[in-house]
């Protein structure tokens, strides 16, 4: 029997979004094969955790292509993204938290690279004058990540529909947590 890489990552992904502490031993019984076979393919919980991370990012730019920035109005692209992320939220969530992923010279320059995009995209939206210019495009993209993870983890536990996602984050967003007077 030959082992599903690709398989093994996404039972991980989903155990570990759900617990973010779990052992190797309950990753390996969530993905259906024995611990040692585990051990095999990913030496450690670094290792498993390196290689969810290149999943991620894939995802992450893969969400990003498919959203075509560039098209349309800020809100639209935005909210294209953000239904693309979607199916990978927890995912990136669970990666956001995991603290050696951001440690020295092994970050992994794929995060660099995202941060950019997304930056890239808030600056240009900027440039047209649909989106507020009195917050960087830097701290916008960390807002942006901090809400996929937040609305990712709330549609977990069951505190908000997981219908609602995209529409929170976009609008907490682009329209902030201020009352509007029509309101």
């Amino acid at each position: 029997m030959t082992l599903d890489r690709e398989q093994v990552l996404r039972s991980a992904a989903a155990l570990l979004t759900r617990k973010s502490t779990a052992t190797m031993d309950e990753v390996a019984r969530a993905a259906g094969i024995g611990r040692a076979t585990l051990h095999r393919h990913f030496a450690g919980r670094d290792a498993l955790v390196r290689a969810l991370e290149e999943l991620g990012i894939q995802e992450f730019e893969a969400a990003l292509d498919a959203a075509m920035l560039d098209e349309g109005t800020s809100q639209e692209a935005l909210r294209r993204f953000v239904a693309a992320i979607e199916p990978s939220a927890g995912l990136l969530s669970f990666l956001v938290t995991e603290n050696q992923l951001f440690e020295g010279d092994g970050q992994n320059d794929g995060w660099d690279r995202l941060d950019a995009r997304v930056a890239a995209f808030f600056r240009r939206g900027q440039e047209r004058g649909e989106i507020r210019i009195d917050l960087t495009p830097a701290w916008l993209t960390e807002a942006l990540y901090g809400l996929i993870s937040s609305a990712a983890w709330a549609v977990q536990a069951g505190r908000v529909a997981g219908q609602d996602f995209a529409y929170m984050i976009v609008e907490l967003l682009l329209g902030g947590a201020r009352r509007s007077v029509e309101q």
